[in-house]
């Protein structure tokens, strides 16, 4: 019976040997990432270029960490920055103290700040964690502007309004996946990610289950290859 006892004590290591194998060559491998990862954040703009922050500092205001720094200024009649009265002068993110709670994104009432995929970035100075405006816009095209110090990956900048769009309505059935919100620069109205019911479109909205991702049975495409 000892001797039982003693081998039986090697039953799991020995059954882990035919399971397939879950390491992944980090960082020249990946995998692929949820829509609702909350990572570095964007300023969106509306799709006649115009941007979305008008400066109500409730980002700032509600923001646990105090990392965020907003103040407004007037609109010039003439050259308006924002549909408003007013836009965001000055903007900057302190990801020294940033927690990625998303609060910020709740708050925001014209949907300006969202969050791409993108968490693994890097800095050599405290000067280069500290994001302005001039790096928190979007392009012209939409997209995250891309810092030296950030890597990047295919997808990583796209679907980053898809935490705002995750709940309906104080939680009312009734509106879930339908579309509740104004266009962006180069994407155009953004389909609804669905949620419980079969109100959903998972190829237009990037959605991926966490367990299919975890048997490793997503795809992901870096370099040119498929793994």
């Amino acid at each position: 019976m000892a001797r039982l006892n003693f081998f039986g004590g090697f039953k799991q290591s020995i059954q882990q040997v035919a399971q397939p194998r879950v390491t992944t060559q980090y960082p020249k491998e990946k995998r692929a990432k949820p829509p609702r990862l909350h990572g570095r954040h964007v300023l969106n703009r509306y799709e006649d270029g115009m941007e979305k922050c008008i400066g109500c500092e409730l980002c700032a205001a509600v923001c646990p960490a105090d990392c965020i720094f907003v103040r407004g200024a007037d609109n010039s009649p003439d050259d308006p920055v924002s549909p408003g009265e007013r836009y965001g002068f000055t903007y900057e993110i302190n990801y020294l103290r940033c927690i990625h709670c998303d609060m910020c994104v709740e708050a925001c009432p014209t949907e300006a700040i969202t969050e791409s995929k993108l968490f693994e970035f890097s800095f050599t100075s405290r000067a280069d964690a500290i994001y302005t405006k001039k790096e928190l816009v979007v392009d012209d095209e939409g997209r995250p502007q891309k810092m030296p110090w950030e890597d990047w990956r295919e997808g990583d900048d796209r679907y980053t309004s898809a935490w705002m769009r995750a709940t309906s309505p104080s939680g009312a059935a009734a509106y879930e996946g339908e579309v509740q919100w104004s266009s962006e620069l180069g994407y155009g109205s953004r389909a609804a990610e669905g949620g419980q019911s079969g109100n959903r479109d998972d190829a237009k909205t990037g959605n991926i289950s966490i367990r299919e991702v975890s048997r490793n049975k997503i795809p992901v495409r870096f370099g040119g290859k498929v793994r």
